[in-house]
């Protein structure tokens, strides 16, 4: 009996760890340096001068949908900054090649189309802004 309970304190508490975890981590926004660059004819967008924010979704994903209304509101905010949403199940090359594993995942990009960050989960519209700051800043060196 005392083992079973143990097993499923032991269990409950991992559960509880994980989800804090999911809580911490998910919309943040990880900077990246890797490299990988995408293009409009890729895409089959047009992606922003300055920065593109490009979000992976799916249909019946309502984190998706709050991601969508964030991105175009800083999209919206900030000159020369696109917002893309590509369907995941539609763009199964996209989705392979840059590891998206849910929905939504915003990849932020530069005027060039290199990734510059992700973030994986609801976006975070302050950490979105924060990793648009030096891109928007190297672009416009006055502000």
């Amino acid at each position: 009996m005392l083992s079973n309970t143990l097993f499923l304190v032991i269990i409950l508490a991992l559960a509880t760890a994980f989800g804090f975890y999911r809580k911490w981590a998910d919309g943040r926004v990880t900077l990246t340096d890797n490299g990988q660059a995408l293009t409009e004819s890729r895409l089959g967008f047009s992606i922003g001068t300055h920065a593109t924010l490009l979000q992976f979704s799916s249909a019946f994903c309502q984190p998706c949908r709050a991601t969508r209304f964030i991105l175009n509101e800083v999209a919206e905010s900030l000159p020369n900054v696109a917002h893309i949403e590509i369907d995941a199940e539609s763009n199964l090359d996209l989705v392979r090649e840059f590891a998206v594993t849910r929905t939504p995942t915003t990849f932020i990009l530069d005027g060039t189309g290199t990734v510059i960050g992700k973030a994986v989960g609801l976006a975070r519209k302050n950490d979105v802004l924060a990793s648009l700051a030096p891109v928007l800043a190297r672009t416009n060196p006055k502000n």
